[in-house]
């Protein structure tokens, strides 16, 4: 067995994750020459540069971040393996997640995850765009991306979008279109049309497009965007959301906005059509860790809270 430098290895995996070798020395306890020269030593035995530097900047080069992946996936199974025999297996885990997600689905459930699984350490990080499938980033994720060969996926949701609006400007709408409050929203549905007369909050970043979200819902209906329309633009749901509730006008939101919060009532789904946007939530993780018990307990009770909380049918 033909194995590198083997003492090489935690140091590589240090620096390549904290992306600094003086940091990567602070957490090993041993000088930053030292560090270099462990990292000096197992390229010249690889016979590639692993990393690229250019004045105080550090990155990984190509052939650099592919050991990375496949080294510090090998020494988490040693440590793992390890634990296990010694009876001190932890299961802590990073997780990155869209901003949304996490603040109005997850982060309420969190109690729960606590109770139910007690030997898990989750730690959040939000994106809020799509990050890069990589344990250098998080150790699994929320995504919509399913184009990493590596990964493994299972489906949380599939978005739709609907006009919501605040319960006080539900009654505005009741009196100004002629609805019955009684009826709640057990209306006939509302012609698209008619919601073009108030404010329609508009989130830039579902579509990267100014007014796409309205646009396409309206596109559903076979109709235009009326060129009277109000929009507010907002960059994120979170703050089109934040602005209906404060009876500004119609955003349109989705299911996981408003699944199992205490602040859900505050909000009327108004009796119109649904967008489908084509997004589809994913729980992503390393095909190679899928043995992992972290990261199986987590997939498992996701699962069973999206199917618990709707977005994901039985």
């Amino acid at each position: 067995m033909k194995l590198p430098p083997l003492k090489a290895l935690p140091v590589f995996e240090a620096v390549a994750r904290l992306n600094s070798f003086s940091q990567a020395a602070e957490e090993l306890a041993v000088s930053q020459s030292a560090v270099s020269h462990q990292i000096k030593q197992l390229e010249h035995y690889l016979g590639e540069q692993l990393f690229l530097r250019t004045g105080r900047y550090l990155s990984l080069t190509e052939e650099g971040r592919q050991y990375y992946e496949a080294v510090s996936g090998a020494l988490r199974q040693i440590e793992q393996a390890s634990e296990q025999l010694l009876g001190q297996e932890t299961m802590a885990l990073r997780l990155s997640v869209f901003s949304s997600f996490a603040v109005r689905w997850l982060v309420p459930r969190l109690p729960a995850l606590h109770r139910e699984l007690p030997q898990l350490e989750l730690a959040l990080d939000m994106s809020g765009g799509h990050p890069r499938l990589s344990d250098r980033v998080a150790d699994c994720f929320i995504t919509v991306r399913t184009d990493v060969p590596a990964y493994s996926y299972e489906l949380i949701y599939t978005e739709q979008l609907f006009p919501v609006c605040s319960q006080q400007y539900w009654q505005t709408l009741c009196r100004e279109l002629g609805l019955d409050p009684a009826l709640g929203v057990h209306q006939p549905e509302l012609a698209p049309q008619r919601l073009a007369a108030y404010p329609l909050l508009s989130t830039h970043s579902i579509y990267n497009r100014a007014g796409g979200d309205w646009i396409h819902w309206y596109a559903v209906a076979g109709q235009s965007l009326p060129s009277g329309a109000r929009l507010q633009h907002f960059s994120h749901m979170l703050l089109a959301l934040e602005a209906a509730r404060f009876h500004q006008g119609i955003a349109l939101t989705n299911d996981y906005m408003l699944s199992n919060r205490a602040d859900s009532a505050d909000f009327v789904r108004l009796p119109c059509h649904a967008l489908t946007t084509g997004d589809q939530f994913y729980f992503a993780w390393k095909t190679s860790r899928r043995n992992e018990p972290g990261l199986r307990l987590l997939r498992g009770w996701l699962v069973e809270q999206a199917i618990e909380s709707g977005l994901l049918g039985r």
